[in-house]
């Protein structure tokens, strides 16, 4: 049905053909690349962001679609009005007639209506009756009848946009929800005017009547979308709180440089610190530990759990605890590891981590240590550095009954040991990444604290560029 003017309103021109097919094309090309880059932003439907974006991807291009339809209408002009035709006999199906918009297409999501007051008869278009499910066949229902197709919680809405109209004129712009014959429910948006008689009063209304259950089904994914991403970030930052408060709760108190023995020659003088990775979001299970032992004797251990998030810092909890348990027992670190990768295999949660344990006997300076998988420590002296040859020793928890092997070596006055966990170094890199570390030994010579060879550490690696959290632990025999 064409639309009506107002006196006050003349008609427009119609823009030219040339304009419209510019912003067809446009329009074209913008769903082109919309679609081409949804396609390439693979997801699996696991990650709330992923399912977020392409919520909205979905979204933008079901818009687009209808933009290209609306301007195709536009350049082609209102579609020309059927003839009538006699009312066809009843059979067993109807065909569509020559024309029809196929369905899902723009066209077939708008319909158009009026209402006459003075004769009380309303007049409906094709696709209006499509979209609301009734028999072509049948009547248009009046505005009276109207709302028996609303939901209950809608008509009262409706109710006030007419009587609003036909009272006091005001446009009709709003959505309400419609049960079709067969059960379906749709979303419609309703847009119209009052048409005044001669005299200022109100003879008709007219309205446009689209179909937006597609448009608002994809508007409910993407907030549902979001709102299920904003929780997962809200549970993530909640967890992320709970590692880092663990992790400090857990790993040695003390800051600074740390003197073990704290009495007798051959003591150690001790610096560790934890380095978070480069965007400060992933905690898992890197871990140091230096600790004076009943027998005299010094514990001295870094490690990892494969993992982040609370879980791992949680395990990295428990074998920490475990490590000290153990070597407050005596346990020599090739046993130590021994039973650490049993107690792994045994837990609820299997996981995978790798540690580099060490016992330091001051009396004779010699170091014993023993490793699962792990970086081997590196020994500076007189201005040169070399990492120790590694014993025997596979990942904790790979192997249910694995044995580890142990070495040992004595330290002399000034030796400098650097444990570390390998976020420290990018795997990526090999041995030049070990290399810059033994590059360090000039300055680690010249260095009077164990602090400052750990300043000296952070400073060459510590910066955001890292992307694991790392563990290092430096050891400075003083006597």
């Amino acid at each position: 049905m064409p639309p009506h003017l107002s006196a006050d309103r003349p008609a427009g021109r119609p823009p030219g053909h040339g304009s419209v097919d510019a912003l067809i094309s446009q329009t074209r090309r913008l769903k082109g690349d919309v679609d081409a880059v949804r396609r390439d932003a693979h997801s699996d439907g696991t990650d709330p962001g992923e399912r977020w974006q392409r919520a909205l991807y979905d979204l933008a291009l079901h818009q687009l679609n209808d933009l290209d339809e609306h301007l195709a209408q536009l350049r082609d002009g209102p579609p020309p009005v059927p003839h009538a035709v006699a009312e066809p006999e009843p059979g067993p199906a109807v065909r569509a007639e020559p024309g029809t918009p196929p369905s899902g297409s723009l066209l077939s999501r708008v319909g158009s209506a009026e209402w006459n007051l003075l004769t009380d008869e309303a007049s409906w278009s094709g696709e209006l009756y499509r979209i609301l499910g009734r028999d072509p066949a049948a009547p248009a229902l009046t505005l009276d009848e109207l709302p028996s197709l609303v939901f209950d919680e809608d008509r009262p809405m409706l109710t006030a946009m007419v009587t609003d109209c036909l009272v006091d004129a005001k446009p009709i712009d709003g959505e309400f929800r419609v049960v079709r014959p067969d059960g379906s429910v749709r979303t419609v948006h309703m847009m119209g005017e009052p048409v005044l008689d001669v005299e200022g009063s109100t003879a008709s209304m007219w309205a446009v009547l689209r179909d937006v259950s597609e448009l608002r089904r994809h508007r409910r994914t993407v907030r549902e979308t979001r709102d299920s991403l904003q929780r997962h970030r809200q549970q993530a930052r909640t967890e992320h709180r709970f590692a880092v408060e663990l992790q400090e709760a857990v790993l040695p108190t003390w800051r600074g440089s740390l003197q073990v023995p704290r009495r007798g020659r051959g003591a150690l003088d001790v610096a560790a610190r934890h380095l978070p990775s480069g965007t400060g979001t992933f905690l898992g299970g890197d871990w140091y530990d230096a600790l004076e032992l009943s027998d005299g004797e010094t514990l001295l251990g870094v490690g990892d759990l494969t993992g982040h998030g609370v879980t791992v810092t949680s395990g990295m909890a428990m074998l920490l605890g475990a490590v000290r348990g153990m070597a407050m027992t005596g346990t020599r670190p090739a046993q130590l590891l021994s039973w650490l990768n049993q107690l792994l295999d045994a837990t609820v949660q299997p996981a995978l981590g790798s540690a580099l344990c060490c016992r330091y006997r001051p009396a004779t300076r010699t170091l014993e240590w023993a490793q699962a998988g792990h970086p081997a420590p590196l020994l500076f002296r007189d201005g040169t550095g070399c990492a120790l040859t590694s014993p025997d020793g596979v990942l904790l928890g790979a192997t249910p009954r694995a044995t580890y092997g142990q070495a040992e070596v004595t330290l002399e006055p000034g030796d400098l040991l650097l444990l570390h966990t390998d976020g420290l170094v990018s795997a990526k890199s090999g041995p030049r990444s070990v290399n810059r570390l033994l590059d360090l030994a000039p300055r680690f010579g010249a260095a009077r604290t164990a602090q400052d060879c750990m300043r000296t550490l952070v400073e060459e690696f510590g910066e955001s560029g890292r992307e694991d959290e790392a563990c290092v632990l430096v050891a400075r025999v003083t006597s």
